[in-house]
């Protein structure tokens, strides 16, 4: 059966001034899945499945994304406008706390909300994405500057998004196949899913507007962090071209409960390259079965 039209559950809340799209299964205790770039809610299809026996998993599409909301400016995307936003759906959905799930972006936003909302947060699970500290240490290397080009291409004005556009949102797929290592991780429907998904009108510049935003911030600002007392796991594919593993290292310093996993021939698209591994993972962390 295709995932991309299986029946899943689709709804919508409005928080923190925007209406914002989500997908649901499952029933208990909230597990909350935050997708990164370019991606969208059905990022995590393959958990939303797996994890809805034991939770009722929640996989928003984030601000700017998909059908949550289109906000042009800039300054909409501040991470303090997306870490509330990620308050305003663990409320909305009747919540208090939940375990929090995160990639790419949305693991970012994820860090961002455990140090600043660590009440909400039961466990942390961040996939491919360093903490934020460890990030902006790293790009102070020649290594990972490198490998963060797109940041500093993505703040000129119009071309990326055209560069996007171009050939039938060609970059969209290079983006996924160019990167995975099992391309076959990643169907014809599944890619169309995602082009379909970032063609729909703004989607473009609201996605890019992450990057300009956080570029313009880390310019003006520098947070410090709380050591996180929250149980947290690290679950990294290291053939990751975006972001280097050394990332990872250090992490300690922030983090009192780490747990890391790394997981050889794998992409940046970890949870769904291997996503049998990634839900292992993730089960043995929180400590339940998937049978």
């Amino acid at each position: 059966m295709s995932l991309v039209n299986k029946n899943w559950n689709h709804n919508y809340l409005h928080t923190n001034g925007v209406r914002l799209h989500y997908v649901s299964e499952g029933e208990g205790n909230l597990m909350l899945m935050l997708h990164g770039f370019p991606e969208f809610w059905y990022s995590w299809r393959h958990q939303i499945i797996a994890f809805s026996k034991n939770y009722r998993v929640v996989a928003p599409d984030l601000r700017g994304y998909n059908y949550s909301d289109q906000l042009q400016s800039v300054q909409f995307y501040r991470i303090s406008e997306l870490v509330k936003d990620i308050a305003g759906i663990i409320t909305n959905l009747g919540y208090e706390k939940c375990v929090l799930v995160g990639h790419d972006w949305g693991g970012a936003i994820a860090w961002y909300f455990a140090d600043q909302y660590p009440e909400m947060v039961e466990k942390l699970i961040v996939l491919n994405i360093p903490h934020p500290a460890k990030f902006m240490e790293g790009l102070r290397t020649p290594q990972q500057l490198r490998k963060s080009w797109y940041i500093f291409f993505f703040q000129l004005p119009f071309l990326p998004e055209f560069l996007f556009q171009w050939n039938n949102y060609q970059a969209i797929e290079s983006a996924f196949m160019n990167m995975a290592i099992d391309k076959s991780a990643f169907s014809e429907e599944d890619i169309q899913a995602y082009k379909k998904a970032a063609a729909k009108p703004g989607a473009l510049t609201a996605m890019i507007n992450y990057y300009r935003c956080f570029f313009r911030q880390s310019l003006t600002s520098e947070k410090s962090w709380n050591k996180l007392d929250i149980p947290t796991l690290i679950i990294w594919g290291e053939n990751d071209t975006a972001l280097g593993k050394e990332l990872t290292n250090g992490t300690e310093d922030y983090v009192n409960d780490l747990t890391i996993k790394y997981i050889p021939n794998c992409s940046h698209w970890v949870q769904q390259e291997k996503p049998d591994l990634v839900n292992q993972y993730i089960a043995d962390f929180l400590d339940i079965s998937l049978s």
